[in-house]
């Protein structure tokens, strides 16, 4: 059973990035704030990230369900993912989007999604109320960090203080950047896991099988254990330059990891923490490049 800790859907996109629009264009471009960037494969060409787009590539991969999270830069999909957790409750757990000054959406949630390395006010001390109500109600927390260490202490204070509320730092800690590995340790708190959605994004340079990032899960498993961590893709951004399969392979066909430490990080981890139902493994279909 495999989960993918890390996914984006969107109907529209319309979304801020430094204070300027993004919009989607056609091919998978986007205006992304005045540049035009190629924000998803060109395969999907109507600007329309879809659930059932994604349904499809994680069929082929083998992949039984996924966390959908979301991020300032395409705007809210709130309205969006709402119906896709009701069409596909087993298979998807969908966040909504919190937004400061905005009224916190819950209903129809099954997480809430902060993208606190955006937030005009970076002192999580002061979005307290979200950790609460978000805790009260039984639901999980996404969380993506500002680089480094400058908002592991207030989250380290927050997860203490709401000791069954369920939060998953994703990015990897930004794995690789200045001061990551204080993200990691966040992972030492009971409630706590890190997911690794954007981390073949932060070692792009180096490209498959990116040898590197297994060594950033080594070096966390060293300080959590295999335990605390999760696989995430960052599906669709991160395939444009790379397949959705690729993005999975590169730890399942690993030799620097154990077969245990597959088995929880690929799935197990993402299933017990999300509350996933067990699912029979995606049985393989032989494709055309095969003899």
């Amino acid at each position: 059973m495999i989960i993918d800790a890390h996914v984006h859907l969107w109907k529209v996109q319309a979304g801020l990035v430094n204070g300027r629009p993004v919009r989607a264009l056609s091919g998978g471009r986007a205006d992304f704030g005045g540049e035009v960037r190629q924000m998803m494969p060109p395969y999907l060409m109507n600007g329309e990230n879809t659930a059932e787009a994604l349904l499809s590539n994680m069929d082929f991969a083998g992949v039984n369900g996924a966390v959908v999270t979301q991020e300032n830069i395409d705007g809210s999909q709130n309205v969006y993912l709402r119906e896709v957790g009701a069409l596909f409750p087993d298979r998807l757990k969908v966040s909504s989007l919190y937004e400061e000054g905005k009224p916190l959406e819950t209903k129809g949630f099954s997480g809430v999604k902060i993208c606190a390395g955006r937030l005009q006010d970076q002192d999580l001390l002061h979005h307290e109320a979200v950790f609460a109500r978000t805790a009260e109600e039984g639901r999980f927390l996404l969380i993506d960090l500002a680089e480094g260490g400058s908002q592991t202490a207030a989250l380290r204070t927050l997860a203490e203080k709401y000791p069954d509320l369920r939060i998953a730092v994703g990015h990897f800690g930004m794995a690789g950047r200045p001061d990551w590995l204080s993200q990691i340790r966040l992972a030492e708190l009971p409630n706590v896991m890190i997911e690794s959605g954007g981390i073949t994004w932060l070692y792009n340079d180096e490209f498959w099988p990116y040898h590197s990032a297994v060594q950033a899960f080594r070096t966390a498993i060293g300080l959590v254990g295999p335990e605390k961590l999760m696989w995430g893709s960052d599906y669709p951004r991160t395939m444009t330059a790379i397949t959705y399969r690729m993005s999975l392979d590169f730890l399942k066909d690993s030799n620097e990891l154990t077969e245990y430490e597959k088995e929880r990080i690929l799935g197990a981890n993402a299933q017990e923490f999300y509350g996933f139902p067990m699912m029979e493994p995606i049985k393989r279909i032989k494709h055309m490049a095969e003899d």
